[in-house]
């Protein structure tokens, strides 16, 4: 009896073990007649490239507040949208302080211009007085001289009298010369001094003016006005989805904020982003169809310009920006057409090389894992993993190596497809609430 219980209990534990590594281990499935396969075909391939890219103008010109030292009320600007040509007055700012400026400065040279023409005339006077003093001066010398040129005739007392009159009339001869130097040195540099304040003046005016000019903004090319937002609207603060209104007439704005770009008309280009197993399949000049979302049933013709040498990922919400590396491309257009807008998608087909007697698949059919590329060979009533090579790809099919031409593959990932689904919910639905 006890034999047969314990015989028993090792029969369960070995059931039980196989059922859990039944469970635990994924396994292939034992017969591939629900998946879809496809044959490895060997033949030509044509290395053809498909993208999407945006339409952008060939230049964009930012027109930006001027810098004046203060805030400028914006009184006059064109809203987004609307075509204007190079020459067209595109915004203009309020020039209520420039003009005070230019008057203040206006008034301040009138006084200087006055100040000069009345220092001029008192120059005047003072060198004649100047003239008038010394004529006298040499004159009271003269005499002087000629009344000691008698002292031999007239006592000693009067004859030192005279001596002395006439060393005070030199004196006073030589110091009004001085003084009238002194004096005229005084005059020049009180003149010059008036002369530097009136360019100061003239100066400042020309600054005001040239400030004023600078508010009325023109646009330098042919081309759509856009209007960009206004980032003083909030107060400086910002936050994650809050949508900031354009730049309106009314609006202060700091000096040096760009307000509006001029996008260029008649030089659009092509930017898309390929793939990096597409851009050895690209060289420059090469020639593109490419065909617009919004001007249905036409077709242009582009060249393969600027190719980006440095890779970008995906953005971080993408799934694919862990393993996708795309290169930027630029396309020119051929003959530029005024119904082609900044911003509108666009496709792109770009005809590649053909390989000769290549072996490809499906794109569906190769799958990475841990970096390394494998299909699922046909072995049987199984599948059979194989490492391959990948040699090109292309947007519906894969040239590789390391399988021969006309073995059968999967399509799908038979671990995946032989994975046990979850069981359906049976909680039952929350009741409905009463009113």
């Amino acid at each position: 009896m006890k034999r047969r219980v314990a015989w028993t209990a090792v029969v369960v534990l070995v059931v039980g073990l196989g059922a859990a590594i039944a469970v635990a281990v994924p396994r292939l499935p034992e017969k591939s007649s629900g998946l879809p396969t496809a044959r490895v075909v060997r033949g030509p391939l044509k290395l053809n490239v498909h993208a999407t890219g945006e339409l952008r103008a060939g230049r964009t010109v930012a027109m930006i507040t001027p810098p004046v030292g203060g805030m400028l009320r914006i009184v006059k600007m064109v809203p987004t949208g609307i075509s204007v040509k190079a020459g067209e007055v595109v915004m203009e700012f309020d020039p209520a302080d420039q003009l005070y400026a230019v008057e203040q400065a206006r008034t301040e040279l009138a006084e200087a211009e006055q100040e000069i023409v009345k220092m001029k005339a008192d120059r005047e006077v003072q060198i004649a007085t100047d003239a008038v003093e010394l004529l006298t001066a040499r004159f009271d010398v003269r005499r002087a001289e000629l009344d000691a040129q008698g002292n031999e005739f007239i006592s000693p007392i009067d004859a030192q009298k005279n001596l002395l009159s006439f060393e005070e009339a030199k004196r006073r001869l030589v110091q009004l010369e001085e003084d009238v130097k002194s004096r005229s040195a005084t005059s020049q540099a009180s003149l010059q001094v008036v002369d530097e304040k009136r360019t100061k003046a003239q100066m400042a005016r020309q600054r005001a003016q040239q400030v004023i000019d600078s508010l009325v903004l023109k646009a330098p090319v042919d081309g759509v006005v856009s209007v960009k937002e206004n980032r003083d609207a909030s107060g400086g603060m910002f936050f994650f989805g809050m949508v900031l209104p354009e730049y309106r007439e009314g609006d202060s704005v700091w000096p040096g904020r760009p307000v509006l770009d001029v996008i260029e008309s008649g030089r659009m280009e092509l930017r898309a982003k390929i793939d990096e197993s597409d851009r050895t399949n690209l060289v420059e000049g090469q020639i593109a169809d490419v065909s617009v979302d919004a001007l249905p049933g036409r077709a242009f013709k582009a060249k393969v310009g600027a190719l980006s040498g440095l890779a970008s990922r995906g953005g971080f919400f993408e799934p694919t920006a862990s393993v996708s590396r795309l290169f930027d491309v630029t396309f020119q257009f051929e003959s530029p057409d005024p119904q082609l807008k900044a911003g509108s998608s666009a496709r792109v087909f770009i005809e590649g090389k053909e390989i000769d007697g290549a072996l490809h698949v499906p794109r569906q059919a190769v799958f990475e894992k841990n970096g390394k590329n494998h299909v699922f060979l046909k072995a049987g009533d199984r599948f059979e993993s194989r490492e391959v090579k990948v040699v090109q790809r292309t947007e519906s099919r894969i040239a590789l190596d390391g399988v021969d031409e006309g073995v059968e593959i999967a399509l799908i990932d038979p671990n995946a497809a032989a994975a046990p689904r979850p069981a359906a919910s049976t909680s039952p639905l929350p009741a409905g609430g009463g009113k």
